[in-house]
């Protein structure tokens, strides 16, 4: 969310807000890794087993953590946006909001143990095709 909210804040030119003055890590995505990851659940489904599964069910299932195992500074997040609008953000910095915390990423052994799954698309890449998808899609 906070992609998207960054790139029509700098199109729009309205502020930002940077919690903990920027001093925070996020694990950032790719769509097309998502999908790559969903797709290959679909394609491997669970063995039916028989055994009761956590929670008490017996149905065939699992859980994976599908994300991109590299945490990247938010400050180079709005940077890399920033590059890719051709503008800069107007920030505004804010303390950490209760119940967050410094740094996420995903554990994502589960699913690269089990499926192979590796995200692909690094940041540097990711962000410039955000911001190009998001000016051809709001007509900028």
């Amino acid at each position: 969310m906070a992609m998207w909210i960054f790139t029509r804040a700098i199109f729009e030119g309205t502020p930002i807000q940077v919690f903990n003055a920027g001093a925070m890590r996020r694990d950032f995505t790719y769509i097309d890794d998502i999908v790559s990851g969903v797709a290959a659940c679909i394609a491997n489904p669970p063995p039916d087993d028989g055994e009761l599964k956590a929670g008490g069910s017996a149905a065939p299932h699992r859980l994976y953590n599908i994300g991109n195992n590299r945490s990247e500074e938010l400050t180079r997040m709005i940077a890399l946006i920033e590059e890719a609008c051709g503008r800069e953000a107007i920030k505004e910095m804010a303390p950490l909001q209760p119940g967050d915390v410094p740094e996420t990423y995903a554990d994502i052994s589960a699913i690269s143990g089990d499926l192979g799954y590796e995200p692909t698309t690094p940041i540097d890449v990711g962000i410039p095709n955000f911001v190009n998808w998001y000016r051809d899609y709001h007509r900028i």
